[in-house]
């Protein structure tokens, strides 16, 4: 069991200085995105820094959704400035991005595929020594704070990939939970729903006892080991709280409690997914969000099309689960009570399908789009996005249940449209 250490509390970003301080950092890297730089969680931390006597620089070009590409320039920024410390600000993206100029900077031989998860890359384990890494997560979603996992948009190939290792993790997470204030409407619920697969996922992934052969070094164990005694513990936690608060957090972002509490959630499901791993849902959302043509989220300030990370994984939740169940039937039922509906009389095998109309009534409730359609997507598209998911064995080979490329295109052609 592998996690960040986890700081938690209103306020607790003004202490970033005195932590990057007490590790003895002589020169830091902060990295966030355009549309954060001018908001007050970066303001805490620079002020934070400046207080302390911090000497840092800032990289503020973070993409949302990175590329390829993004993730170079970030690390030339890295390797150029030769810091011996790093702060993410931001939410997922900022995050990874950080994560991986951290890596390659201390690689500084490295070619950016050497580490990328085979079979798109090379998938080295990492054995270098990273420098300390601070997290300040600004959004309720992507857990990003305790994982050793970067995801990235492959342009080439159009799919998602991604870098996965212990040596990766932040030293820290920073959690105020007074910086999920800021987010606005459609990015409250997008990576709310993020943390809602996360805890699914990792709940239902192959149990960590199937999965063969044992690597021959313990350096070479994945990241993602399936479902295990201590991550459902997190995610089944996380569960609750997305049950209890999400739609409070999403329809009204005055609701303190709400917000601060999916913020809570999003460590707790990192926990759990970042050891078991997610399985189909997020195998599939990566050509979902690599192949989108004109689609651009509400609420995104981007100049680019984007299908939101949270958004492409939950569109093809329903039809996931009612996959998946067969194999766990027992773990859907309870997940599907857990997030309130009435399974007293549900038979084992509609499980699946109890868990899937009660993850529809969530989607429609908080006024997600209405499947890969209402996304930009048509039938025709499904090769593309079955041939986009193969590559992603990574996530995929997690699933409790084996699929060929004809199930992935049947899953993909019932998540058209959800309601």
């Amino acid at each position: 069991m592998a996690c960040s250490n986890i700081r938690y509390g209103e306020g607790v970003t003004n202490e970033v200085g005195m932590d990057l301080q007490n590790i003895g950092a002589k020169k830091v890297c902060v990295m966030t995105d355009k549309n954060l730089a001018k908001l007050p969680p970066v303001k805490a931390v620079l002020d934070s820094l400046v207080k302390n006597g911090v000497n840092f620089q800032v990289f503020d070009k973070v993409r949302v959704e990175p590329t390829d590409l993004s993730f170079k320039e970030a690390i030339t920024f890295a390797r150029q400035g030769q810091f011996d410390a790093y702060v993410a600000v931001g939410g997922g993206s900022v995050m990874d991005t950080c994560k991986v100029a951290n890596l390659y900077s201390c690689s500084p031989d490295a070619e950016l595929f050497d580490y990328v998860n085979a079979p798109i890359g090379k998938g080295k384990p990492i054995t270098v020594n990273l420098h300390p890494l601070i997290a300040v997560p600004t959004t309720a979603g992507t857990g990003s704070e305790t994982t050793g996992v970067a995801v990235f948009d492959y342009e080439a190939m159009k799919f998602k990939t991604g870098i996965a290792g212990r040596g990766l993790k932040p030293l820290l997470g920073i959690v105020d939970p007074l910086h999920t204030l800021h987010m606005p409407d459609r990015v409250a619920a997008y990576s709310g729903f993020d943390v809602l697969c996360h805890a699914l996922e990792s709940y239902t992934a192959l149990p960590y006892s199937l999965r063969s052969p044992c690597p021959p070094n313990p350096v070479n164990r994945p990241a993602y080991q399936g479902s295990n005694p201590i991550s459902d513990v997190w995610s089944k936690h996380a569960l609750r709280i997305v049950a209890k608060y999400m739609k409070r957090a999403v329809q009204n972002a005055d609701d303190h409690e709400a917000r601060f509490n999916m913020h809570l959630a999003s460590v707790f499901a990192g926990i759990g997914f970042g050891n078991a791993g997610v399985h189909l849902c997020h195998g599939m959302s990566y050509p979902v969000a690599g192949l989108v043509k004109t689609f651009k989220a509400k609420d995104y300030n981007v100049d680019h099309p984007l299908v939101p990370h949270g958004l492409s994984v939950v569109l093809t939740s329903p039809a996931v689960f009612t996959f998946t169940s067969p194999m766990c039937p027992e773990r859907h039922l309870e997940a599907a009570e857990i997030l309130g509906a009435d399974t007293k009389n549900v038979k084992r095998e509609d499980a699946g399908l109890a868990l899937a109309d009660t993850l529809r009534n969530f989607l429609f409730e908080l006024h997600v789009e209405d499947g890969l359609s209402a996304v930009g997507y048509t039938n025709e598209d499904i090769p593309a996005l079955v041939k986009g998911t193969l590559p992603q064995e990574r996530v995929t080979k997690l699933s409790p249940r084996p699929q060929t490329e004809e199930d992935l295109a049947n899953l993909f052609e019932s998540s058209m449209k959800l309601y």
